[in-house]
């Protein structure tokens, strides 16, 4: 359901809210091996996540990626469509390029109550929320 590239951002992201601020910024090449993501990567999914405003950014000797206030306020679905678009949420388990609700696919029924709440709670937890929950230890994050 996710591409291996919004995997890549969540984490990226939450190690970021967890691991960095406006005074303590990481560059790409720093948070590359803790998630294990080759730098060139995660460059270019910073690069986005940037653009798009969900990750914050300073250039120069100082520079690197951090979250800020408004940043942790991004619902985690806008996160994987900037990374995805919503083609992978709603596409067939199966992978059947036909599979919809006029034309289902064997597991399509028993998987769209799953995608409906899945959708919900991707699109009113923020990256926030994640963090708390990671602080309160009722998450973790391997590194």
């Amino acid at each position: 359901m996710f591409s291996n590239s919004s995997k890549y951002a969540l984490k990226a992201v939450l190690y970021l809210a967890v691991n960095a601020s406006e005074s303590n910024k990481i560059m790409a090449k720093n948070l590359s091996e803790p998630i294990n993501v080759p730098q060139a990567y995660i460059s270019k999914l910073l690069q986005d996540l940037t653009k798009h405003g969900v990750v914050s950014s300073t250039r120069g000797p100082n520079g690197g990626f951090y979250l800020n206030e408004k940043n942790m306020a991004t619902p985690l679905i806008n996160v994987i469509t900037i990374i995805d678009g919503d083609s992978n949420l709603n596409a067939c388990l199966l992978s059947i390029n036909r599979c919809n609700s006029d034309h289902p696919c064997p597991l399509h029924d028993f998987a769209a109550s799953y995608r409906e709440n899945l959708l919900d709670n991707l699109e009113h937890k923020t990256i926030e929320d994640m963090v708390k929950d990671i602080k309160n230890e009722k998450s973790f994050l391997p590194f």
